[in-house]
C-alpha cells in the first residue's frame, strides 16, 4: 500500500504518456460499445441474408432492404435505390445503414468532445463531426475521433477570449451564439477539409492492412499488439485503432479479421493455463480462477500480472496471437462487430453472424482461438519449466526472508513464525501467510512507516474508488470482491466504487490500481491514499484495506 505523501516520486515517463494518449482514444470508444453491440445485432438479425431475414415486413423495414411501392408503411424514411436492372425505386432506409452512418460516430464525437470540455465541447464536436460525416462516403469513425478532440479544444479557447468579460444578463446569449457560430464554421470546415483528408488516411490505412493481408504479414502485428496489451493499451489499440477500421471493413464484407487480433481470449487463456500447471507459489494458486474470468467474463487485465510477473512469457502470447491472426487469416475468419469485453461468449455472438458466414465462420474463429492457445500454453509451458526450479528456490528464499524480517521488526520470535519456518514451504496456507508478512513489509516501506498494512491514520477513508484504463472491466470486478468483504465485516458506511482512470476525482478517499497504472492515478489524484496491487481478483491488500477501514471506525478516527 502506499500513500500520497510529499516525497512521493512523481509520475512521468514515456509509458504514462502512451498510455494517457491510448486511454484517451478508447476513452472516446468504450462508452459507446453498448451501441455497437446493438447495430451488430439488428444487422445479424434483420438483414436480408440475417437470421430473421424472411420475416416480412419487419425485416426489410428495420433491415433497411424493403421496396416501399410493395410495402405500404406510410411515413417510415425511404430513399432513391436501383434495382437489379438498374431501375429506380424507394428503398426503405431502415437502422443499419443510418446507425452505422450517423448514431455511431456522433456518438463517439459527443463522448470525445465532453472528455475534452464538457458538454459544451460535446455539443460543438457533434456539430462539427456532422460536417465530416456527410462530406464522406464511408463510416466517419476516424474522423469523429480526429474531429471532436478538435473541436471541443477549439470551444475551450474560444471561451477563454471573453472569460469574465460578459455583461452580467447576457451569458446566455453569447455563449448559445457562440457555440452555434463556432460549430457551423466547423461543421463547414469539416465537409470541405477534414473529411477529404480523413477519408485519404482512411483509405491509406485500408491499403496498408490489405497488403499486409496480401503479402501474409498480418500476423507480425501480434509482435506489438501483445506487449503492448499487458502494459495496459489493450484498450487503447482494440477500440482505438481495431474497432473503426473493423467497422469499415466490415460494412463491406460483413466481418473484420481486424475485430479478433486483439480480443482473441485464445492467447491468454493459454497462458493461464501454463502457469495452472506449471507455475509456482500464488501465480499457479489464483491461475485457475483467473482463467474463469478471462475466458468467459472477458476480463483480459487479469492475466497480465502473470506476463509481468514472468516477462519472458510475452514470447508465447506473441507466438500464440500470431497463431490465431494466421488462422483467421487464411480460412476467412472474422467477426461482424467488435467483441466487446473479449469473451468467448461475445466472440460466439459476433462470429455466427449469416453477415459474417454463420456457423463455418464460427467454426473457424472457434479453431483459431484453440490454435492461440494450445500455442501459448506450449511455448509458456517451456518457459516456465525451464526456470521452474529457480523459482522455486526463489520464493522458499522470500519465504524464510519474510520470516526473518518480521521477527526483526518485532524485536522478538513468535511460535506463529517459527511454525512456518519449520514449514517445507509446499504449505499454500504458510506461503500465503509468508507472502502477507512481506507484503506489509515492503507497505511500511514505501509509506516511510505512516503504514504497515494496518491503520493509515492520516486520511479517513469513505470512499474507495477501483480505478482500471476504460472503468468497466477489471476495475469492476476488484470493487465486487472488496465490496463482498467489507460487508462482510459489517462497515456500513464506506462505498466502493469503480471508475476510469481518467475520471477519478477529489471525492476518492483511497484509490486502488494494478501496479502499472497506479502512477496515472496518483497524478489525478494527488490528495488520495494510492494502493497497488498485482492481482485485482485475489490479493492480500483489501484485507489490508478492510482492517484500516475497521480500526478507523473503532479508533473514530
Amino acid at each position: 500500500m502506499t500513500s500520497s505523501s510529499a516525497n512521493v516520486k512523481k509520475p512521468g515517463g514515456a509509458r504514462v504518456a502512451v498510455q494517457r494518449f491510448g486511454t484517451f482514444l478508447s476513452g472516446m470508444i468504450m462508452p459507446n460499445i453498448a451501441a455497437f453491440i446493438a447495430w451488430g445485432f439488428i444487422t445479424m438479425l434483420f438483414i436480408a441474408v440475417g437470421w430473421l431475414g424472411w420475416w416480412t415486413p419487419v425485416a426489410p423495414l428495420l433491415g433497411g432492404f424493403g421496396n416501399a411501392d410493395v410495402i405500404n408503411w406510410p411515413g417510415a424514411m425511404t430513399a432513391i435505390a436501383l434495382d437489379e436492372n438498374g431501375d429506380p425505386y424507394n428503398r426503405f432506409v431502415g437502422l443499419v445503414g443510418p446507425m452505422i452512418t450517423y448514431l455511431l460516430p456522433l456518438l463517439i464525437a459527443n463522448t470525445g468532445g465532453r472528455m475534452v470540455y464538457g458538454e459544451r465541447g460535446g455539443v460543438v464536436a457533434t456539430i462539427a463531426t456532422m460536417g465530416v460525416i456527410v462530406g464522406t462516403n464511408i463510416p466517419m469513425f476516424l474522423g469523429a475521433m480526429i474531429m471532436a478532440p478538435f473541436a471541443a479544444w477549439v470551444t475551450k479557447q474560444m471561451d477563454k477570449l471573453w472569460d469574465g468579460k460578459i455583461k452580467p444578463g447576457f451569458e446566455m446569449l453569447v455563449n448559445n451564439f457562440s457555440a452555434g457560430i463556432l460549430g457551423m464554421i466547423l461543421a463547414i470546415v469539416g465537409f470541405f477539409v477534414f473529411g477529404p483528408a480523413i477519408l485519404w488516411f482512411s483509405d491509406v490505412l485500408g491499403a496498408a492492412v490489405g497488403w499486409l493481408v496480401a503479402y501474409n504479414l498480418l500476423p507480425l502485428v501480434s509482435i506489438i499488439v501483445e506487449p503492448a496489451k499487458v502494459l495496459f493499451l489493450n484498450n487503447a489499440i482494440n477500440h482505438g485503432v481495431f474497432t473503426p477500421l473493423g467497422i469499415e471493413q466490415a460494412t463491406e464484407t460483413g466481418k473484420s479479421i481486424l475485430f479478433l487480433i486483439e480480443a482473441n481470449p485464445g492467447p491468454g487463456l493459454g497462458l493461464l493455463l501454463a502457469f495452472t500447471f506449471f507455475g509456482v507459489g500464488a501465480a499457479r494458486a489464483s491461475a485457475p480462477g483467473a482463467i474463469i474470468i478471462q475466458f468467459f467474463g472477458g476480463i483480459h487485465e487479469i492475466y497480465f500480472p502473470y506476463a509481468l510477473a514472468k516477462p519472458m512469457t510475452i514470447l508465447a502470447l506473441i507466438a500464440g496471437g500470431a497463431t490465431g491472426v494466421t488462422t483467421n487469416m487464411l480460412l476467412n475468419g472474422g467477426l461482424a462487430f467488435p467483441a466487446a469485453p473479449g469473451s468467448i461468449i461475445a466472440v460466439t455472438a459476433a462470429a455466427v453472424s449469416p453477415a459474417a458466414g454463420g456457423v463455418g465462420n464460427l467454426l473457424v474463429v472457434y479453431l483459431s482461438v484453440i490454435l492461440a492457445a494450445t500455442v501459448t500454453f506450449l511455448v509458456a509451458g517451456v518457459i516456465l519449466r525451464a526456470s521452474r526450479k529457480r523459482d522455486l528456490l526463489a520464493e522458499a528464499d522470500m519465504f524464510g526472508a519474510a520470516i526473518a524480517q518480521t521477527e526483526a521488526n518485532k524485536g522478538k520470535t513468535s511460535a506463529a513464525m517459527d511454525a512456518l519456518r519449520a514449514s517445507d514451504g509446499k504449505d499454500r496456507e504458510a506461503i500465503r501467510e509468508a507472502e502477507e508478512a512481506l507484503d506489509k513489509l515492503e507497505t511500511e516501506a514505501e509509506t516511510a512507516g505512516l503504514a504497515d498494512g494496518g491503520v493509515l491514520t492520516t486520511k479517513r477513508v469513505k470512499n474507495i474508488v477501483f480505478a482500471c484504463d476504460a472503468g468497466m472491466g477489471s476495475s469492476a470486478m476488484g470493487a465486487s470482491v472488496l465490496r463482498n468483504k467489507i460487508k462482510k465485516a459489517g462497515i456500513e458506511d464506506v462505498t466502493v466504487v469503480n471508475k476510469a482512470i481518467a475520471n477519478l476525482d477529489a471525492s476518492a478517499d483511497l484509490v486502488i490500481t494494478q501496479n502499472q497504472l497506479t502512477d496515472r492515478a496518483r497524478k489525478q489524484t494527488p490528495d488520495a491514499v494510492h494502493v497497488s496491487v498485482d492481482n485485482f481478483m485475489n490479493s492480500p491488500k483489501y484485507d489490508e484495506v478492510v482492517e484500516l477501514v475497521r480500526d478507523q471506525h473503532q479508533d473514530g478516527v
